[in-house]
């Protein structure tokens, strides 16, 4: 008891703000706060009261020892929400955090989290758990910076929960850019990473271990028992650049892009389970470099091809410069079980400068298993005689490529696994890896958490003058405004900040739809960050629309968004966007992302600029506007300038879109205005998915696509395009695909 009076004695005398508790040292402001780390002792334990921490950059100096650490924590787990322009530094020895929010703002410097302070000052045998990051993302899209720099050796970072990361930059990263950081035995373990949306650029790895600069370093890093849970930023989840790191019992669920062994040698990869649930793009494991071992991982369902696929294997390029392709060699694959994969890739990437084969390369008992007829499921771009493989087994499956696997009798057990009945092959799963109930924290919401479409109230909306500018103001996320038979006159651009549905009165006909909306600005909405907008059974009149150039129907913010948006419309009869010229349909600004932008069952006429506006974005840095762009069963008609207007410039080869669906159209008397130089109804630059299908066109423009990156797929199929031609191109050269000719490139 004395030791205890003694102790608050010496609070009360030395910092007398403080409230000093059996559970540590409580501090309420910032002050208080830098005063207690300046004098924390080994064992010590500062506790941050509740409430909302505004505007701090938080720097946990201070040397513990072990098995006693200075500690920094919320007074309850998730009681302290740190906001606005705030972050955390930790630097020294034997340091603990844990129970903090970061929400509600971004940091001022280039991490959320670092564990340096400067080159010279690391963070060495510390801790960040429990503690959780929500979309606390810089203020522009292509402002980058990473969430968690790990820095120093022996940092461990478990139990934390990272979702919604918007902007460019890597979500957790371990660098080795100094000699105290690398060899660093970090641990990266039971961590919930959350939904990252499509970035449409470079730079949205959920993990990254090394950079190229020093890949030829041993990192030593273990990122084990995490979900990745629908990680989309790019076609990297995890970038490895570094070497003798392991990366095991993770599991992956609906999450675009691949575990990719990018560059450093000697990395194991065990014990982890993909599961794509036939998403898009969901891949597996990605190899390059040498001496990896790759073995007990069970991949399922995923559909993922190019650099994309369940499994890949790359062609390096011979004596490479550090930042490209090394070779693969020596690599072990072995007792994998590969389930409904669309894509096994072997000497992946070959061309003019990717011209080495894999060698020393072995796939030993895997087990290749389709429970659908499929097609072929191996490609094979360079010669596979570097690749040997053994003692494998197979279910369901056909290849023409030579994989050595004998048919084997494969059941579910109980953990839901597909395995071999006499247990010779594949990957041995009595468990899940790791579940969601085991990583990141109890006490916040997982999946992710923005508002959707259609989940709020259906508000009904009367056609007085301004009820509906009224409604849309009034609005909640996901509300679905109803709208009565009328005609609307509005007067003010209609703000998209949340998604909303405008939903009028249904009709079978077009030309019957008794919900009229005029616009006499120049927008008649406008969607800002963090809006989606729905509209149905509805007319909208550009007849009244200011007469200025450049108008658009819908546009987006001017200053760019961090949320990807949606817009869809369906059963509109869009008209008279022709009070002057470059009067668009959707007209879209830098730094802006849709997730899908789709029109169907729709008329769109007499436009004297696009339908779709969507090739701002002309650097040539591989950015784009638009993720899926859906037009399905429209009529377009008098359309001046394109129908839509897609670009993705540059070389890069990070991302999967954009994806373009055109299908069963009805196009006349369009594309040919004073103004489309190139007379093009489509004009598509870097498209990488194109189909145009089942599509007529009269007295109408040209498709043009062209591509130089990637491996585009082009399906052109059953158009009656008249005399409009069908123009594509890859790195220049044509493609014989015609409106007449069924093709897949």
């Amino acid at each position: 008891m004395w030791q205890k009076i003694a102790l608050c004695v010496a609070c009360a005398l030395l910092l007398a703000v403080y409230a000093c508790t059996d559970g540590g040292l409580t501090v309420s402001n910032e002050a208080e706060l830098k005063r207690a780390v300046q004098q924390a002792q080994p064992g010590q334990t500062i506790v941050m009261k509740n409430g909302v921490w505004k505007n701090i950059e938080i720097l946990l100096q201070a040397e513990g020892e072990e098995g006693k650490p200075v500690s920094l924590v919320a007074e309850s787990p998730g009681g302290v929400i740190i906001s606005g322009e705030s972050n955390l530094t930790l630097a020294g020895n034997y340091l603990v955090v844990s129970g903090l929010v970061f929400k509600d703002g971004y940091s001022p410097t280039g991490s959320v989290i670092s564990f340096r302070k400067s080159k010279t000052e690391y963070a060495n045998h510390s801790r960040v758990t429990e503690t959780v990051i929500d979309r606390f993302n810089k203020t522009e899209r292509f402002e980058s910076d990473i969430w968690v720099t790990l820095y120093g050796k022996n940092n461990q970072f478990d139990h934390n929960h990272l979702v919604g990361k918007m902007n460019q930059g890597v979500t957790l990263a371990v660098r080795l850019d100094t000699e105290e950081s690398r060899e660093n035995n970090h641990r990266i373990e039971y961590n919930y990473f959350g939904p990252r949306p499509v970035l449409g650029s470079n730079g949205g790895e959920t993990i990254r271990v090394g950079t190229s600069h020093y890949s030829l370093t041993d990192s030593k890093t273990k990122i084990t028992h995490n979900v990745f849970d629908q990680c989309n930023g790019e076609v990297e989840i995890i970038s490895i650049k570094s070497g003798a790191n392991e990366i095991s019992n993770n599991l992956f669920v609906e999450s675009a892009g691949t575990l990719t062994l990018r560059h450093g040698n000697g990395n194991i990869v065990e014990n982890n389970v993909f599961l794509g649930n036939n998403k898009p793009h969901t891949g597996g494991i990605r190899v390059i470099n040498a001496d990896h071992i790759i073995r007990n991982n069970y991949l399922q369902g995923l559909t993922g091809y190019r650099f994309g696929g369940g499994l890949v294997v790359m062609n390096g390029v011979p004596n490479s410069p550090i930042n490209r392709y090394h070779p693969v060699k020596n690599v072990v694959i072995e007792r994998n079980t590969l389930v409904d994969i669309s894509a096994v890739q072997l000497a992946a990437g070959a061309d003019a400068e990717r011209s080495e084969a894999p060698s020393d390369t072995s796939f030993n008992e895997n087990l290749w298993m389709a429970t659908a007829p499929m097609g072929e499921t191996f490609t094979a771009y360079d010669s596979l005689d570097g690749i040997t493989f053994s003692n494998g087994g197979v279910s369901g499956l056909t290849t023409s490529v030579a994989i050595n696997a004998k048919e084997t009798a494969v059941s579910k057990n109980a953990a839901g696994f597909w395995q071999a009945d006499d247990n010779s092959v594949g990957a041995k799963m009595d468990n899940a890896p790791v579940t969601l109930d085991q990583v990141g924290v109890a006490w916040y919401p997982k999946g992710d958490l923005r508002p959707k479409l259609n989940s709020g109230k259906t508000i009904s909306v009367s056609a007085q003058s301004g009820m509906l500018e009224a409604a849309v103001a009034n609005s909640q996320p996901g509300d679905v405004l109803e709208l009565a038979a009328g005609e609307y006159t509005v007067d003010r651009v209609l703000v998209v900040r949340h998604p909303i549905t405008i939903k009028g009165v249904a009709a079978q006909q077009l030309s019957d739809l008794a919900t009229k909306i005029q616009f006499t600005r120049n927008a008649l909405f406008q969607i800002e960050d963090g809006g989606s907008l729905r509209i149905t059974s509805v007319v909208i009149d550009g007849s009244s629309a200011d007469d200025s150039a450049g108008n658009a129907a819908i546009r987006t913010t001017r200053y760019g968004m961090l949320n990807n948006y949606r817009l869809e419309l369906d059963r509109v009869w869009v008209k008279d966007l022709n009070i002057n010229h470059s009067f668009s349909l959707l007209k879209v600004s830098m730094s802006t992302m849709a997730d899908e932008i789709s029109i169907r069952n729709s008329r769109v006429e007499t436009v004297t600029g696009d339908v779709l506006r969507l090739n701002v974005e002309t650097e040539d840095l591989g950015i784009f506007n638009a993720d899926y762009v859906t037009l399905v069963d429209n009529e377009f008609s008098k359309v001046d300038g394109n129908i839509v207007a897609l670009y993705r410039g540059g070389t890069d080869e990070s991302t999967f879109g954009p994806h373009l669906l055109m299908q069963s159209n009805r196009i006349a008397d369009s594309g040919k205005g004073s103004r489309n130089a190139q007379k093009t109804i489509a004009l598509l630059e870097g498209v990488q998915v194109v189909d145009i299908l089942d599509n007529s066109a009269s007295q109408s423009g040209d498709f043009i696509a062209h591509s130089r990156v990637g491996e585009p797929v082009y399906w052109i199929k059953n158009n009656q395009l008249g005399e409009s031609k069908l123009m594509v191109s890859y790195k220049g050269v044509p493609v014989d695909v015609s409106a007449e000719v069924n093709e897949r490139e």
